[in-house]
């Protein structure tokens, strides 16, 4: 460092090394964090090591967070340093930026945003703690990771020719992001599992995050050190500015070309695409315009479902499935030449679809979904058959095809399973459907805006060898598997799911590692397709499809996580192959096979309500090897394929190679916002009872008809708004398993769960072949078990059994579903199974049930015995057939049914009860007599925490009113 001394242009004031500003910020970042944790542990060792499960011993190492947000006056020294630390970091990131810069490149100048915005969003969320206010800290923090991404890679792909530096970057960015898995495990391990000694593991992850992150600017000295800052006074007006001087040559022997090899295989290549707003808009469209066909395909189901839903059995509805197999049509040769000459026009016919929710009428919005569909199905066939001809175009549409299911997960993943644009949602449930139609609209004439390269007479390779029938085979059954496994990232977390405690995976905290699997291979086709085409690879996909089919927990996900990226691993070379084959059998036929499958999938749960459903009852391992052989059968014909000796490997031209670039960013950013968005969803897990005063648990029970209404909207909403305002702790769900195409794939208990804040068992999983029960808990669950009750003939009963933890006690819930009024063996069957599961337990217990029996006959004599040793909440209660709660060793103090409105087909019941202090309590409970039990006192008798809300008397509110003689009636021992 050199003090003043003079030039031509004027004093020199002073001059320093580069090098020093990398320097000083890595020293205060440092000291900001060390600092902290000295004095914390010094001065609060045993508090920021407390966390809300567990202390010192079991835990011992404190966390960042805690650390330096909670408490004074480690957080002052952190905020202090992290204050002196944004010069350097400001001067860091705009040196940077002068370092890197060129003429006309445009990265530079991304990377510098993104630098400047991670430097205020670190600002954000350090000096708004979630103390503070929790939302902001929150949205600062998802900033801050979400630009952590380019900056590195942007870094990495912008260092000057160091090989050192290089090399550093690339470990240190390799450690950070190689962090995140195991702190996300961790954390997940602490917060949900309660596992003692998780969040101490977690912290070391936390800590080595922060040096990490800090680290990786560091590398900045080994660049700045070739030059100085030179700080000059001129014409005596004390203006400075800097100036780059070099000090000497980078001496590195390794030739550029080399390093800049180095550099692009660390980023991927990314960040060497020439950028251009028109093919970034041409992406966007493309990818968006994916997502559109993904919403119409999965729509469909879901609108087809309500008919048979109300009819109980075939409506006749179910035959709009095969609107898909429109591409059929191109088999007509002049139509062909129309359609593919025409494909705007077609496009734009396929939004009929998208607005549908403006129609009310449920027959009418499913023949304009119809439409709308099989639009989009021949326009897409079109599409596909018209870019044959042309590599790098065909590349692109397929690419948008298969990025926008990930989109479409992805959307589904942040609106808790459902699709903001399906024509079931509307503003007053959560749809966007505007604004979705909008942009599909002028995604259309994006998507089309170049012409068909062919008229639709041929594609670029349509008298090669194979078979169209093979091709059409392997659509299908790819098809069929993206969208009954991937159009969702929680159906096979489901099918693997068991129960507490929790041995596997979760939907809202393990869902982006089906969404990264998905990325994951759609990467590995689009680049490395010789990998997934080939029968190693098609062994390793049906291995996986065996092992999500048959086992549970971590090894069963383990299996979803390989089928995943094998299904999208071969979309890529799938589609472009079946492109240059005749549209009208690959599309058509492959449409037709997909349905076969849809209805096959649906008649292994369905059987007792369809011809000929009792042959694959329960056989959801038939639907897979059906599917992998299908998929085998597509495998078989792109081998035989590329294979053939017209067939020549081409390294993608330039354009092309641009085109992927793209792409990949795209899929990229997807991933990102998952990201953010299952950030966001993280559980709390610190849900209270709404009147612990007075230790009460509120129980419900209720029939919600698979979460649509009388009128085919999605009925989350409606059902939370009851369920919140009756202040329920515990309620009991049946027909509640939407996890079918035919349903949507759909899983109404986790926005239910997370809103009302609630823990929740989804139940037997979708590969169990019910229709569903579900427990949700103000309570923590401490375990469960799910039961399968003997069905020799009619539909298979599910039941949960579940101890609770209540005030201190432990409470056993029974959520159960009979089997239908047809069977009555069945039945009989059932009612003796749950009996004798209920008489098993001597705590006390809540039955929250769907029986179909009349109140005091038959099997309800069963259920209500010395064997089960339950109660009825209320034996005079002669008006009802299919909703019971029955309870024993509970001190019941209220009991109410709620009129439904026209959410669904059943009303809700509601029983209140006291949980008794102690055992002795209980059996003085369990030994009063009938009469005493149900002594029955006016409402002004009991405390006002045990009441009902006043809310839904007399005529209620929104159609929801009391109905047991038009009040709730309350009881007191």
């Amino acid at each position: 460092m050199t003090s003043k001394y003079k030039d031509k242009d004027g004093d020199v004031v002073l001059t320093f090394n580069a090098q020093w500003v990398a320097w000083a910020h890595t020293i205060s970042a440092y000291t900001a964090f060390i600092g902290a944790f000295v004095v914390g542990v010094a001065l609060h060792y045993h508090k920021i090591v407390q966390n809300e499960w567990f202390g010192y011993p079991e835990e011992w190492f404190p966390s960042v967070s805690a650390t330096i947000g909670d408490r004074y006056p480690e957080r002052s020294v952190f905020m202090v340093w992290i204050a002196i630390t944004s010069g350097p970091r400001f001067a860091l990131v705009g040196l940077w930026y002068l370092l890197t810069r060129k003429p006309g490149q445009r990265l530079p100048g991304f990377v510098f945003a993104m630098g400047i915005l991670r430097t205020l969003t670190c600002g954000g969320f350090t000096y708004v703690t979630s103390t503070d206010d929790h939302d902001w800290h929150d949205i600062f923090m998802i900033c801050y990771i979400i630009a952590t991404l380019p900056w590195t890679l942007g870094c990495i792909a912008l260092s000057p020719p160091n090989p050192r530096a290089i090399r550093y970057r690339k470990i240190i960015a390799s450690s950070f992001f190689g962090t995140l898995v195991p702190l996300i495990y961790f954390f997940i391990q602490h917060k949900v599992h309660r596992v003692p000694g998780a969040y101490t593991i977690y912290a070391f992850f936390e800590w080595a995050l922060i040096l990490f992150d800090v680290a990786f600017d560091t590398v900045a000295i080994i660049d700045f050190d070739t030059f100085e800052v030179v700080i000059k006074d001129v014409k005596g007006s004390s203006k400075g500015y800097v100036q780059w001087l070099p000090k000497y040559e980078n001496r590195s022997t390794v030739p550029s070309a080399v390093i800049e090899k180095e550099k692009a295989k660390a980023t991927g290549g990314i960040f060497a695409v020439h950028f251009t707003w028109s093919e970034a808009l041409d992406t966007a469209a493309e990818v968006y315009h994916g997502f559109i066909f993904w919403s119409l395909l999965t729509s469909l189901g879901v609108t087809v479902w309500y008919f048979p839903l109300w009819h109980m059995g075939i409506s006749g509805y179910e035959a709009l499935v095969m609107c898909t197999i429109a591409p059929s049509l191109l088999a007509i040769k002049p139509l062909r030449r129309l359609v593919v000459s025409n494909q705007r026009l077609v496009h734009l016919l396929s939004m009929v679809g998208m607005v549908a929710y403006k129609i009310d009428s449920p027959v009418k919005r499913l023949f304009a979904v119809s439409f709308g569909l099989s639009m989009s199905c021949l326009g897409w066939a079109a599409t596909l058959f018209g870019e044959s001809v042309h590599e790098g175009r065909l590349e692109s549409k397929v690419l948008a095809w298969a990025i926008g299911l990930i989109l479409s997960s992805t959307l589904k993943f942040a609106w808790y399973t459902n699709n903001p644009v399906w024509p079931i949602m509307h503003a007053a449930n959560g749809g966007w459907n505007g604004i979705g139609g909008i942009l599909a609209v002028l995604a259309v004439f994006r998507f089309t805006r170049k012409g068909s390269l062919t008229s639709g007479e041929a594609g670029a390779d349509s008298q090669r060898g194979g078979s169209s029938v093979l091709a059409a085979c392997g659509f299908g059954g790819l098809l069929f598997g993206l969208h009954s496994l991937l159009s969702d990232t929680s159906t096979m977390i489901l099918w693997v799911w068991e129960g507490y405690p929790i041995r596997g995976p979760t939907a809202n905290t393990f869902g982006w590692m089906t969404a990264i699997a998905m990325t994951v291979g759609v990467l590995v086709g689009l680049y490395r397709p010789s990998l997934t085409t080939t029968w190693t690879a098609y062994g390793i996909g049906c291995v996986g499809a065996a092992v999500v089919t048959f086992y549970h927990n971590w090894f069963g996900y383990s299996g979803a996580l390989a089928i995943a990226v094998y299904l999208m691993a071969l979309s890529v070379p799938f589609l472009s192959n079946a492109s240059k084959r005749n549209p009208a059998v690959v599309f058509g036929l492959g449409f037709f096979i997909y349905n076969f499958m849809v209805l096959f999938h649906v008649w292994v749960v369905a059987y007792a309500f369809v011809p000929g459903g009792p042959l694959v009852r329960e056989h959801t391992d038939w639907v897979m090897a059906t599917m992998m052989l299908l998929i085998g059968c597509g495998v078989l014909d792109l081998i035989s394929t590329t294979k053939s000796p017209r067939r020549k490997t081409q390294r993608p031209s330039a354009s092309t190679s641009q085109r992927r670039k793209f792409h990949t960013v795209a899929v990229g950013l997807v991933n990102v916002f998952f990201l953010a968005a299952a950030f966001m969803r993280f559980p709390a897990n610190d849900y209270k009872p709404y009147h612990p005063e007075d230790r009460l648990i509120t129980a419900g029970m209720w029939t919600i008809h698979f979460s649509l209404d009388n009128d085919m909207w999605s009925s989350e909403y409606r059902l939370r708004d009851l369920i919140k305002e009756m202040e329920l702790d515990v309620i009991g769900l049946v027909e509640s398993d939407n996890q079918r195409i035919i349903m949507g794939n759909r899983d109404s208990t986790q926005f239910l769960a997370e809103d009302l804040g609630m823990y929740v068992d989804y139940g037997p999983g979708p590969d169990k072949h019910t229709w569903g029960s579900a427990l949700l808990s103000k309570f923590p669950i401490l375990r469960s078990e799910h039961h399968l009750l003997p069905s020799p003939v009619g539909e298979l009963a599910p039941a949960i059994w579940a101890t609770l933890d209540v005030y201190g006690r432990e409470v056993d819930v029974f959520v159960f579903h009979s089997g239908q009024e047809e069977d009555p063996e069945d039945r009989r069957l059932q009612a003796e199974y749950m009996s004798r599961l209920m008489g098993s337990t001597t705590r006390p217990a809540i039955l929250l049930s769907y029986l179909v029996t009349k109140p005091l006959r038959g099997n309800y004599n069963t259920y209500v015995s010395a064997e089960s040793g339950m109660h009825d909440i209320d034996p005079s209660d002669w008006d009802r057939w299919c909703e019971y709660i029955l309870y024993k060793r509970l001190q019941r103090v209220g009991y109410a049914r709620v009129s439904r409105s026209t959410i669904t087909d059943t009303e809700l019941q509601v029983g209140k009860f006291v949980v008794p202090e102690t055992e002795e309590r209980s059996d003085a409970i369990e030994a009063l007599d009938e009469t005493a039990r149900d002594r029955r006192v006016e409402e002004g008798e009991v405390p006002v925490g045990w009441r009902f809300p006043a809310m839904f008397r007399g005529q209620g509110v929104r159609g929801h009113r009391y109905h047991v003689f038009n009040e709730p009636r309350y009881y007191n021992h």
